[in-house]
């Protein structure tokens, strides 16, 4: 089972050839808007797609919707570069659920959201991330590929000032 998916798009040497004129911070930023944009796509479908609980809930279980909001998109610093930016799309699932803090706020942490994507001995799995990375990877592709050419004309536009 595979913690996460990885997109890696072949054929752009032009693109890589564009990045290197432009300075460090310009390509590194460009480059992180455009994947940004495009894992925000499938962030997105995924928060669609994530099931909601119905029905009679007991005292200590996650609210209606804790699946929904929890979906994220973090980018890992220590998997990015200038070249290349690592997004994950992910769900916050850090503690199981309690109140926290002074105030008694309810943890957003949806730390079964494993057994919701792959199911159990005694569930079903009703997969939300994988669809929703299968229905939009084509959506998300496109999504970077005009943020990236956005960012390079508006670089090109900086430099030429």
């Amino acid at each position: 089972m595979a913690k996460y998916e990885s997109v890696q798009i072949e054929g752009l040497d032009a693109l890589a050839k564009a990045l290197k004129e432009l300075p460090d911070r310009v390509a590194k930023n460009g480059l992180r808007a455009a994947v940004y944009a495009g894992a925000k796509v499938i962030r997105d479908e995924a928060k669609l797609q994530a099931p909601v609980a119905t029905g009679d809930l007991g005292p200590n279980q996650s609210p209606p919707g804790t699946l929904k909001r929890s979906v994220i998109l973090k980018q890992i610093p220590e998997l990015s570069n200038k070249n290349k930016q690592t997004f994950f799309v992910t769900v916050r699932h850090g503690k199981k659920y309690r109140k926290q803090g002074k105030k008694g706020n309810l943890s957003q942490d949806a730390w079964y959201w494993r057994f919701v994507e792959f199911g159990t001995v005694k569930m079903s799995a009703r997969p939300f991330l994988r669809p929703a990375f299968d229905m939009k990877k084509n959506d998300a592709l496109t999504a970077i590929k005009t943020r990236l050419a956005e960012r390079i004309e508006q670089a090109a536009r900086e430099l030429k000032k």
